[in-house]
């Protein structure tokens, strides 16, 4: 990271690196508050300050949520542009990973409502994140909070789809209105379908739909929640020109895709997987389900053995 002046952090290490820039784990000299630095390269200087970094800026200043991921910097220099985010311990990706032979019900609902209750923070201040997945969803083990970051596709309502960027989203969490295009805007209902991805994730341990592919990747959603027809998602017809190659697949029962499930969380899955934007679920509208009522924060701490198993510790119990 290149050294700018009068800079009060000291690098650790690189901890990852985008299509954007470069992010950096480093620690205020005076405080020693570890932060995560994310250096951004201008390519054309004369060009000025490059619109997506005003879009993420400005949209982080405006939004002020424990679950949401803090900017607490901005500094210029030279060809360089430094955000300062709050640091936290590991994203959900890997949290996912070092539990590989485990599901516990409290972890996924502790986890699916803190990252609801920032998605309607966030939707609540007319803010669409568009690229939510489960490496841009942080925790923090120390206070088991969970914040949504990664605001750099992030859009306020109402933007036509025409402005939006072209840098790639995984296919992996695009929700059908957007693999199949022609919508001329986009809303809050991208946002629950990824969030519904998450949460399959979560329970089965393993990405719901992993294809690279627009057409595979539609294919497989089809082949699990049904193909769309005019009945299930009036107007498709209109957006759905993909639709013509792909069979007419029933929905399958996801009881059983998801065992370890229990039929409230199906029936959640269900509704923030709809195919029909229009009749998909809202964020609001999920924390307030059956699935998710009487959820208290839980411990996130992993144990201290070699197994790296999850502890999971309700609070005020021992």
């Amino acid at each position: 990271m290149e050294k700018v002046k009068d800079w009060n952090y000291k690098m650790i290490k690189k901890i990852g690196e985008g299509g954007y820039g470069q992010v950096y784990l480093c620690r205020n000299r005076e405080t020693r508050q570890k932060v995560a630095i994310k250096m951004i390269t201008l390519m054309n200087l004369t060009l000025g300050f490059p619109s997506y970094v005003i879009r993420e800026v400005s949209i982080l200043k405006e939004l002020d949520h424990e679950n949401v991921v803090r900017l607490l910097e901005v500094r210029c220099s030279g060809k360089y542009v430094y955000l300062v985010f709050e640091y936290l311990d590991l994203d959900l990706f890997t949290f996912i990973e070092r539990q590989k032979n485990t599901t516990d019900s409290l972890i996924v609902k502790a986890i699916l409502k803190q990252i609801l209750v920032g998605l309607a923070y966030c939707h609540s201040q007319r803010v669409i994140h568009r690229d939510l997945k489960p490496e841009n969803v942080l925790i923090d083990l120390k206070n088991n909070i969970v914040k949504i970051a990664d605001f750099g596709l992030a859009r306020p309502f109402g933007i036509p789809t025409k402005y939006f960027s072209s840098r790639e989203i995984p296919y992996s969490y695009k929700s059908p209105e957007e693999l199949l295009g022609g919508v001329n805007e986009y809303s809050i209902p991208i946002d629950v379908w990824g969030v519904g991805c998450i949460f399959a994730e979560m329970i089965n341990r393993e990405r719901l739909f992993p294809f690279s592919k627009r057409f595979d990747q539609m294919s497989l959603i089809c082949s699990l929640m049904g193909t769309p027809t005019e009945e299930t998602w009036p107007g498709v017809a209109l957006i759905g020109d993909l639709l013509r190659r792909i069979p007419a697949y029933d929905p399958v029962d996801l009881a059983a895709e998801f065992p370890d499930l229990e039929p409230d969380g199906v029936d959640l899955l269900s509704k923030m997987l709809c195919l029909d934007p229009n009749q998909r679920i809202t964020a609001s509208d999920a924390l307030k389900h059956r699935y998710l009522e009487g959820v208290e924060y839980v411990s996130f701490a992993l144990r201290p053995s070699p197994s790296s198993l999850l502890s999971v510790i309700c609070l005020g119990q021992t």
